[in-house]
């Protein structure tokens, strides 16, 4: 199946967490760079295929392209998802965005002429901006991630409309909004990037045979020892080595290099290049699954489903951060009021002002973004 949405690593682990607690469920796959998740689902079991989907929407996530190998008559397909091509404002996250920017730029601007009513307008779009988090943040602790950062966020902004501080309560909703945003737009820029480096391998080559004939065949199915034809103004199907001809071929999407290189018999020859002025007979040495634009792509999608060690600290530190916090804000709540005679209403607005502040905003939000944006930025250099 299509799963829409995935912005970083964290999204799958996500994920996967949940699948792990469904019975019957085995053999998840999931590719963030392709947004595809494969799975082995046993057909006695508890867990049916509607389980699975209603678990990863309730995670904020889309599904769609359903394919059932068992068999029997596939599941229809839903129509697939044209996210990619749409601009960010016109994204679920950038309307919840502008929404939100409306929302507080509305309440500012009332608030120069009649302030009694900006707290409302604040506290509006807390409300507004919140729910999409405590939706999540309710999956996620019934799928075994209780104390996500979700949970501390939405806490934390409701505890600020409690204690009347509805401006800072937008505040950490808005830079989560955006934070979620930007995650979205850049993941985007990179699986666009890979589907460019994908695209600058040609679909079919002229394959020559043994005679001396020749004809058109897909790129993909052209094996080691075949002879290719590569005419002026061609591009070299697969890695390969020049058997005759000499020409000047244009090798910027793959070394960078902006002067086309004269190469003869014996060169070698990549993927993806451009034959300037030349005819070339070629002799293939690498499949198309094995080029050296399938390699880049492949390290591509290595580095976007996988962690990189400061992400991997901030995930665990959420971990512990998110429950240790809520306690500590219990206590102060608690502890004061019952075992020192303290006033409850006092020590609730420190707790709860302790939750607001604890609010890892830019902790949590700041490396996937910055790793995201890093992947798209190297991709398209790529190309």
């Amino acid at each position: 199946m299509r799963v829409e949405g995935m912005d970083c690593a964290s999204c799958v682990g996500k994920i996967e967490t949940a699948l792990a607690r469904m019975a019957g469920v085995s053999d998840a796959r999931i590719n963030f760079t392709a947004e595809t998740l494969e799975l082995t689902l046993a057909s006695s079991g508890p867990t049916q295929f509607g389980d699975i989907e209603k678990t990863i929407k309730s995670l904020g996530f889309g599904v769609s392209d359903v394919r059932r190998h068992d068999g029997s008559a596939p599941a229809a397909p839903a129509p697939a998802s044209s996210a990619a091509s749409l601009r960010w404002w016109q994204t679920k996250k950038g309307r919840h965005v502008l929404g939100l920017g409306g929302l507080m730029g509305s309440a500012y601007a009332i608030a120069q002429f009649v302030p009694g009513y900006a707290e409302w307008i604040f506290a509006a779009a807390v409300i507004t901006g919140v729910l999409p988090f405590a939706r999540k943040a309710f999956a996620l602790a019934m799928s075994g991630s209780p104390f996500s950062i979700e949970t501390l966020m939405v806490v934390a902004s409701l505890g600020a409309l409690v204690i009347g501080e509805a401006e800072e309560a937008a505040a950490v909703v808005f830079l989560f909004a955006i934070g979620e945003l930007l995650e979205s737009v850049a993941a985007g820029r990179a699986r666009a990037g890979i589907k460019a480096l994908a695209s600058l391998v040609p679909k079919t080559a002229v394959l020559l045979d043994a005679a001396g004939g020749q004809r058109e065949v897909p790129a993909a199915s052209l094996r080691v020892s075949d002879r290719v034809l590569v005419r002026p103004g061609d591009r070299v199907p697969a890695d390969g080595k020049i058997l005759r001809g000499e020409s000047s071929l244009d090798e910027s999407p793959i070394t960078g290099e902006s002067v086309p290189r004269q190469k003869a018999i014996g060169a070698d020859v990549f993927a993806g290049s451009i034959n300037v002025d030349g005819v070339l007979e070629v002799q293939v040495e690498k499949t198309a699954s094995d080029n050296t634009i399938s390699r880049i792509i492949q390290l591509v999608e290595q580095a976007q489903s996988s962690k990189a060690p400061t992400a991997r600290f901030i995930e665990k530190f959420s971990r512990y951060y998110t429950p240790a916090v809520m306690a500590i804000a219990a206590l102060i709540v608690v502890v004061p009021p019952l075992a020192m005679g303290g006033d409850w209403s006092t020590w609730l607005y420190r707790g709860l002002a302790l939750l607001l502040i604890a609010c890892p905003c830019a902790l949590v939000l700041s490396t996937p973004a910055a790793i995201a944006s890093g992947l798209a930025v190297a991709t398209r250099r790529a190309c």
